[in-house]
């Protein structure tokens, strides 16, 4: 703007100004909005609605997805899980697994097959449409070479006793220091099975307060830890939907 066109728009009005503006050619470029990524709960949730055998609804949250972020990875996945040919993506070599207590097609899926986003895809394989039905003793095919047994333990020959020190003087005696509350690894591991189970059967509510006491019984184990960490990130966005 030169200083004359600066005076003049000392003296106009602020409308005038706009005028003003508009003649000098410089007009404000539209602001394109960018798109926002899937977060990990999103997909979390499309997964949840698939382990129920709901892939109506997992495909309409997929198809919103994909239309903000045409490449994520994890929803690519997903879509290949409905809507491809499971054996001809997972392979046609595979060996028999008996389910056992406590298995989810989630765990298999990472156990065997290195991520749980190929649970549904893994389900399809063995001709599952509810993923949900998974029961102990149910008869699987795991596309793949059967993992190798380990190697047995090599024998250690026994020591040999140590000479006894003298004995010592006896200490005063202390106060024992109060123990701590003993943890339950058989009770926390069958909590975190039925917490499994009713997230697999799209019971949020429950699997939280199943995996919470199975952490309460085993404070330790990461893998209740994980389970419980993903089961409240699902509630929050099943909340936040309704």
């Amino acid at each position: 703007m030169t200083l004359h066109a600066r005076r003049i728009a000392r003296l106009l009005p602020a409308a005038a100004l706009g005028v003003l503006a508009a003649c000098s050619g410089h007009t404000p470029r539209p602001q394109t909005p960018t798109a926002v990524a899937p977060t990990t709960d999103e997909i979390d949730a499309i997964q949840a609605l698939l382990m129920q055998g709901d892939t109506k609804a997992a495909r309409s949250r997929l198809k919103a997805v994909l239309k903000r972020d045409p490449m994520n990875a994890s929803a690519l996945v997903l879509r290949n899980a409905i809507d491809g040919d499971a054996k001809a993506q997972l392979g046609a070599e595979s060996f028999a697994y008996t389910v056992r207590a406590g298995d989810t097609m989630l765990d298999l899926s990472q156990r065997f097959l290195g991520t749980r986003l190929k649970a549904y895809q893994l389900a399809r394989y063995n001709g599952i449409d509810n993923p949900a039905t998974l029961a102990p003793g149910q008869s699987l095919r795991i596309p793949g070479e059967a993992p190798r047994a380990a190697p047995p333990r090599a024998s250690v020959e026994p020591s040999r006793p140590r000479p006894q020190p003298q004995a010592e003087r006896p200490k005063p005696a202390t106060k024992p220091a109060p123990a701590a509350p003993a943890a339950n690894p058989v009770a926390a591991r069958q909590a975190r099975a039925a917490g499994l189970a009713a997230l697999n059967q799209g019971n949020v509510a429950r699997a939280v307060g199943l995996l919470r006491r199975a952490r309460a019984l085993d404070p330790t184990n990461p893998l209740i830890a994980r389970d419980l960490a993903r089961a409240e990130r699902i509630a929050t966005t099943v909340r936040a939907r309704r």
